[in-house]
């Protein structure tokens, strides 16, 4: 999957911990908010079984991968689930050396300029810079600075608030989970709230030409 893909909308909502139960009017509030990329963790009880209800379901309008990928078990199994993408806390050597191979997308997490180089130089798709929010925006600039080629991906305290700057500062897309898909949220199965605030991040986007890669 050519990494344009993730760069029409790069925007990435992270599922973590959905009861399966409510994935189909979930997927349906995500689909009609515009978003276009969604990750479900593997630590999510019955991940592999969301990942395929969600693909199948959601068709060519989500791209639909796997998150907290920590083994090559992990990424098989996700794969064989429909994933798409695989997106790790960490970089796993092993969990990148296969994704590459297979011409996987694959975001590896890494926070020290090192970290990223060493990331970036395995062939991640992207570097998942987490947790973000400890940093801020400012902090990928620094980055960017000697990295100037590596593509990254904030993740960890991305908001409303701040997801302007973590785009002028050189971010190529942004992650978002709980801010969003708060728990209050899918409890009360206020799916219409979840996509208004999915759209709200959406316009704060910059427009194409004008993002900092």
């Amino acid at each position: 999957m050519d990494i344009s893909q993730f760069k029409k909308v790069p925007l990435l909502g992270i599922l973590r911990g959905v009861e399966i139960d409510i994935l189909e009017p979930l997927t349906e509030s995500i689909v009609s908010s515009g978003l276009k990329i969604i990750e479900i963790t593997m630590n999510t009880q019955a991940a592999a079984a969301a990942i395929k209800k969600t693909s199948k379901q959601a068709g060519s309008k989500l791209i639909v991968g796997a998150g907290t990928v920590l083994t090559v078990s992990d990424l098989k199994l996700a794969i064989d689930s429909g994933a798409k993408f695989i997106v790790s806390p960490v970089f796993v050597a092993g969990v990148v050396e296969y994704c590459v191979k297979n011409k996987i997308p694959v975001f590896p997490g890494a926070l020290t300029p090192q970290e990223i180089y060493a990331a970036w130089r395995a062939g991640a798709t992207m570097v998942k810079v987490f947790p973000a929010r400890f940093f801020g925006p400012e902090y990928l600039k620094e980055v960017k600075a000697p990295l100037q080629d590596a593509e990254l991906l904030a993740c960890g305290g991305v908001t409303h608030e701040n997801i302007r700057s973590y785009f002028a500062n050189g971010a190529s897309m942004a992650a978002f989970g709980a801010s969003v898909f708060k728990k209050e949220w899918l409890l009360k199965k206020d799916f219409k709230l979840i996509e208004e605030s999915i759209k709200a991040l959406i316009t704060k986007l910059p427009q194409e030409d004008a993002r900092v890669t």
